[in-house]
C-alpha cells in the first residue's frame, strides 16, 4: 500500500492576491478555481507534480463553526498563526531573493537552523505561514 499527500488547505480572503502571490510570484499552476467572488476555491499546485496540491479555501466557510469560531479564526488569520505549509526547493538563496523581490512579507531570511535544515520563512497574502527549506 503506497500513501501521498495529495493536498493540504489553506484559507485565504483575497483571491486575486493569493493567484498573484502562487501562481504568478511562486509560478505555480492554477488547477481549479471554482466559485466566484471571495467564496472561490483555488487549487494550485508545483509544475511537472500533478499529485500535489495546495486548496485556497474561503475561511470559516464550515456550517458546523459558530460565530465565536469564525471570529477566532478571522482573527488568527489576521495575526499569521492560523494556518501554514512547507515547502522545499533546490535553491534556497534564489527562491527567497524572489519571494522578496516580489513583496512577500519576509518573515525570516535563510538561515541553517540548528536541527539540521537551512529555511526561510515568509506570509501570505492572507497571513498563512510559508516557510521554505533547502532540499539537500
Amino acid at each position: 500500500m503506497t500513501t501521498t499527500i495529495h493536498s493540504s488547505f489553506l484559507p485565504h480572503h483575497d483571491p486575486e492576491a493569493s493567484l498573484a502571490f502562487y501562481r504568478d510570484l511562486l509560478g505555480f499552476e492554477v488547477r481549479l478555481d471554482v466559485g466566484q467572488g471571495a467564496m472561490r476555491w483555488i487549487t494550485v499546485g508545483p509544475a511537472g507534480q500533478p499529485d500535489t496540491a495546495i486548496v485556497l479555501t474561503p475561511p470559516a466557510v464550515d456550517p458546523g463553526l459558530t460565530e465565536q469560531e469564525r471570529q477566532t479564526i478571522t482573527e488568527m488569520m489576521a495575526k499569521g498563526t492560523y494556518a501554514g505549509i512547507n515547502l522545499a526547493t533546490d535553491d534556497l538563496d534564489g527562491f527567497f531573493e524572489t519571494v522578496q523581490a516580489g513583496g512577500a512579507d519576509v518573515v525570516q531570511e535563510p538561515i541553517e537552523q540548528p536541527y539540521g535544515l537551512r529555511d526561510c520563512a515568509f506570509r501570505d497574502p492572507s497571513g498563512n505561514m510559508v516557510r521554505v527549506q533547502e532540499a539537500r
